[in-house]
């Protein structure tokens, strides 16, 4: 494995009148290990985390990353921090950042990476990569950002949607406790106007959530099996995330994690139908991938959701919370991956062959 470390100018594509750049880990397998058609996957993580989420070999009760695992097996692997998260550029207090930016300057880098794997450039010695299978997975609000970029710009052959309901997403609470409330904002909200939040009443009904938010996740995020000093020292990365730097008090954020986001992504992505428009746009097949407990609060409702798709495929991985890549199932949830992966390369040469067969009937 060849491991390479990129950040890639995307100044034009954000739009931000200031330079912007994408922080990209690419993996890649060795290229006797790869199938005939190369896969090229575009990992993004979700809010708190970074693309350490998948190149770090994570805590819990099994043992192994991401990319590591899906590269072993032919894979080019590549894991992509969003715009204002971990080693990308920030642009301030990110509010920003909104779903088009974002999705738009992940666009242009991962065009930009192609591009040099077609010429060769990208490694010395490795070969060029023409025409590869691409495939867009992205968890919680990396989901989110999957399902904005696939809807916009369908870019990949297929896109796994891991840990993201696109009908409403929602923490699931611990039985016995308060269910959550969080505040719902439409995506062209500004966060300092004085009427962004949709639900006002709601929240002042409910017992709103407290700067120990991380801690209250535990249950969701991460399932009995996982010791709970890993997943409580993984949630006070989130929680510190939510505090301004000057009360953080030197805390040094763990590898897999982010201490900055896309505030506005973040702030609109557990509102019910944000991305309703570009899930109904994607038409390539769609893997919805969750753990037994997660955020969908109907999950064999959730391929209603993408109303073009070719085909929409729904797993529930046992044992596993949230945060799938902690878990100690974490290797059946990659296998599935993989397996989807499989089809798509079957929808995908089948695609191809009806597109040339119909230009040469004309």
């Amino acid at each position: 494995m060849a491991r390479i470390d990129l950040k890639i100018d995307v100044t034009e594509a954000a739009a931000l009148g200031e330079p912007a750049h994408i922080a990209m880990t690419v993996i890649l397998p060795d290229p006797a290990d790869m199938p005939d058609r190369p896969i090229v996957c575009f990992a993004k993580p979700g809010g708190g985390y970074s693309k350490g989420y998948y190149t770090v070999d994570l805590p819990g009760p099994a043992k192994g990353a991401q990319a590591d695992w899906h590269v072993a097996r032919g894979w080019i692997f590549v894991a992509v921090d969003h715009l204002g998260v971990g080693e990308s550029s920030l642009h301030g207090d990110g509010k920003r950042l909104n779903p088009s930016t974002l999705a738009a300057a992940a666009h242009d880098a991962e065009r930009q990476l192609l591009e040099r794997l077609a010429a060769g450039t990208l490694n010395t010695g490795f070969p060029r990569i023409d025409n590869p299978l691409k495939l867009g997975i992205g968890q919680s609000m990396g989901g989110m950002m999957t399902i904005v970029q696939q809807g916009r710009h369908h870019c990949y052959d297929g896109v796994a949607i891991l840990g993201y309901s696109a009908v409403h997403t929602h923490p699931q609470h611990e039985p016995g406790t308060t269910p959550f409330t969080t505040p719902w904002f439409t995506r062209d909200t500004q966060l300092d106007e004085p009427l962004a939040i949709m639900n006002p009443q709601a929240l002042a009904e409910a017992k709103l959530l407290a700067k120990d938010a991380g801690r209250k996740f535990v249950w969701g995020f991460h399932y009995d099996d996982v010791d709970r000093q890993i997943a409580e020292g993984d949630l006070i990365n989130f929680e510190m995330a939510q505090r301004p730097e000057e009360e953080r008090g030197g805390f040094e954020a763990s590898p897999w994690s982010s201490l900055t986001l896309p505030t506005v992504v973040s702030a609109s992505s557990l509102s019910p139908g944000v991305v309703a428009t570009e899930a109904a746009a994607i038409r390539c097949p769609v893997l919805f991938a969750m753990g037994e407990r997660d955020v969908s609060a109907d999950p064999k409702g959730e391929p209603r959701a993408y109303l073009s798709a070719t085909s929409v495929d729904l797993f529930i991985c046992p044992r596993m919370g949230h945060m799938h890549n902690f878990a100690s199932t974490r290797e059946l949830f990659w296998k599935r991956i993989e397996t989807w992966a499989e089809w798509v390369a079957i929808v995908a040469a089948d695609t191809t062959h009806s597109t040339q067969a119909a230009g040469a009937g004309s």
